[in-house]
């Protein structure tokens, strides 16, 4: 029995926009599409989008999924490799929210709390980068991170806040033109992946092969990826290409 492109959406409970969305970048092809023009969805392609539905809801992205589908990954290595990632993530996401109930404590005077205190969750994802990095390009990519801390060693919560402010803005500005689908080394998304380069560079005189290897960081590090999926979970992957053709072709990255 064949679904129509809107009872499918109605029983998955998504939009017909999500599923030509769908067929579009290829992670799920209607059944076969009619002469005029309507998808057309079996068995096999419900099967495939409960499977793609259940990914998305573990937060793997949709290239990922459409590679661990079409067999290209291992599913169980690609679910193994994602639990890993979410475990960072919740990880990661205790010791803020731990750094924001001490803050709640000490701003309702339940306790003191120093200046100090508001950044520990921040400075204990530092020291995780800086170790990382360490591990991935050795001791000279790690001393650009200790001088991106010294430049913002004296900084206030306010201007923590506002730095934080400008990149969810800019995070919203890239988004906005994956949604539309601007490829990522497009002359559109390499002008705004300028203000993210300019935006590096004010904290650590990243070269063109250092902000090349951000891309990869931006992809692979559980923390970093998070900080940008939570602006869109299918940014990370966009952002790592846009960032690498960046260094490449504005750059002079060879």
């Amino acid at each position: 029995m064949e679904h129509s492109i809107s009872q499918v959406a109605k029983m998955a409970g998504i939009s017909s926009r999500a599923l030509r969305h769908y067929d579009e970048i290829g992670v799920l092809r209607p059944a076969r599409v009619s002469a005029n023009g309507y998808r057309w969805y079996g068995r096999p392609e419900l099967l495939r989008l409960q499977r793609i539905m259940l990914l998305r809801e573990l937060g793997m992205p949709l290239d990922l999924i459409a590679a661990t589908l079409d067999g290209e990954t291992d599913e169980l290595v690609a679910l193994r490799g994602h639990r890993e990632r979410l475990a960072a993530e919740r990880d990661r996401l205790d010791r803020i929210l731990d750094t924001v109930d001490r803050t709640i404590a000490g701003l309702s005077g339940e306790r003191p709390i120093s200046d100090e205190d508001f950044f520990t969750g921040l400075a204990e994802g530092r020291r995780r980068l800086r170790e990382d990095l360490r591990a991935r390009y050795g001791a000279k990519a790690e001393a650009q991170v200790a001088v991106a801390e010294r430049s913002t060693s004296e900084w206030t919560r306010r201007e923590y806040e506002r730095a934080a402010d400008e990149g969810r803005r800019l995070l919203a500005r890239l988004s906005a033109a994956r949604r539309r689908g601007v490829a990522p080394d497009a002359p559109e998304a390499l002008d705004l992946v300028a203000g993210h380069y300019a935006a590096v560079r004010a904290l650590w005189p990243a070269d063109a092969a250092a902000y090349h290897a951000l891309g990869e960081l931006i992809q692979d590090n559980p923390e970093q990826r998070a900080i940008v999926a939570a602006e869109d979970p299918e940014l990370p992957s966009w952002l790592a290409r846009a960032v690498q053709a960046y260094a490449v072709h504005r750059l002079g990255h060879a």
